[in-house]
């Protein structure tokens, strides 16, 4: 069942994904139309470019940003208006990697504290007046994080808990990874929000190997009928874990059928009631795994697969009991059957651009962004409709589109635009 989602956020947009951890929300009365100019209530210009998508709780709007100086920095918008309340350094020592920086993961709140982790391994909590309120350095505790691309997979915030997931390398061969620990683990760490205090750590085992070992998948919290799963998707596997120990309940495999070595994971899981659906890169298959597994979970447990047309990089979304999937290599968005994977209907995007952000679902409308800045509004229906498509411009755009206070926040490499009626 989907029943998750934080105490009176349902106009906010706490996470990554959202209120409901999925990219969706019950935003009413959103614009389909827009321009850099018209139906904007503000824009604010940032140093620098990053996928980190914007998170908002009542006036205050966050999102961390690198600055000429190498710096990784929190903003604080106001999201009246647009003015920065305030700034704080996060860490410092930015460098990029294809696509991604040290600024890519998203931060998160509950309304009282906002925290945000970067690619260097700092992790900051402040307060709503920017006071910091602790401080961890996860590579001094457990090394450098060895990922390719730069560490990008977002804090999960669960009631009480903080997850962290590091799927990487080991041993770790690339330079930034380098320090005085010579080997790397992978794990799920679970921290207090209020404190920074480790709760636990639990060690992700895998015999992935070469690239194939890194995910940049955020934690997902699956509410199942015997409780909240928290999934991980990576290094061949998908597992679930118990979130008041990080014991894991099952796991899933025979996902890299060839035993390749650059089957890197980026997008994360989410689900429907009774399935988890994890997509494999490359052009490889979306996968449904039916909940209700233990242990070693076999192939029966895989309902159906999507074969073609799966996502290498743009998570899937679930909204209004349809399952949406969107190529963003190929500009092809798919609305399959969440049951039994039957394709219900399947379009172009009409742009010929690459798309990284994950598709967002609010108001019967799917918001989908490319790394060229353009937008493209969908009808969450029973068929294929374009409803507008907006160039935005200002590349390349990481940043998966975020709705909270009927706005629509949308992050281009040099602004953050507040899009809809002033508030």
């Amino acid at each position: 069942m989907m029943g998750l989602a934080l105490t009176g956020s349902a106009e906010n947009w706490p996470q990554w994904r959202g209120p409901f951890f999925n990219g969706t929300t019950s935003e009413t009365n959103l614009p389909v139309q827009w321009s850099t100019t018209e139906n904007v209530a503000w824009v604010a210009p940032l140093p620098g470019k990053s996928g980190a998508t914007p998170v908002i709780w009542g006036d205050s709007v966050f999102v961390p940003s690198p600055d000429a100086q190498k710096n990784i920095l929190l903003f604080c918008l106001n999201r009246l208006h647009g003015e920065v309340k305030w700034q704080k350094v996060v860490g410092t020592g930015d460098i990029q990697a294809g696509k991604n920086n040290m600024a890519s993961p998203s931060a998160v709140t509950d309304g009282k504290r906002v925290i945000v982790l970067c690619g260097l391994g700092e992790m900051k909590a402040f307060d709503f007046s920017g006071r910091e309120v602790w401080s961890v350095n996860l590579a001094q505790h457990y090394g450098k994080f060895a990922n390719m691309w730069l560490y990008g997979a977002s804090p999960l915030l669960l009631g009480n808990r903080l997850y962290v997931a590091v799927l990487q390398r080991n041993p770790p061969p690339y330079a930034h990874a380098q320090d005085d620990k010579p080997d790397r683990e992978s794990f799920l760490l679970c921290l207090d929000p209020e404190t920074g205090r480790e709760l636990w750590r639990h060690l992700r085992k895998t015999d992935a190997e070469g690239e194939s070992m890194e995910s940049y998948a955020t934690p997902y919290p699956y509410a199942s009928d015997r409780g909240t799963e928290i999934v991980l998707m990576g290094a061949d596997y998908v597992t679930a874990h118990r979130p008041e120990t990080g014991e894991e309940i099952w796991r899933c495999g025979s996902l890299n059928p060839r035993r390749q070595q650059a089957y890197r994971i980026i997008t994360s899981p989410t689900s429907s009631p009774g399935f988890i659906y994890v997509a494999m890169p490359k052009r490889n298959p979306l996968y449904a795994i039916r909940e209700g597994g233990k242990g070693s979970v076999p192939e029966s447990q895989i309902a159906w697969t999507m074969p073609e047309f799966a996502p290498d990089v743009c998570t899937p979304l679930y909204y209004r009991g349809k399952l949406f999937v969107l190529d963003g290599d190929r500009q092809m968005l798919t609305c399959l059957d969440p049951k039994t994977g039957e394709k219900k209907w399947q379009g172009n995007l009409g742009v010929r651009e690459v798309f990284s952000a994950s598709p967002t679902g609010a108001d019967g409308k799917i918001y989908c962004f490319s790394e060229r800045g353009t937008a493209v509004v969908l009808a969450a229906g029973d068929e294929f409709k374009i409803l507008s498509t907006i160039s935005m411009g200002e590349e390349p755009s990481m940043s998966s589109i975020a709705v909270a206070q009927g706005q629509l926040f949308i992050r281009t490499a040099k602004n953050i635009y507040c899009i809809g009626k002033s508030r």
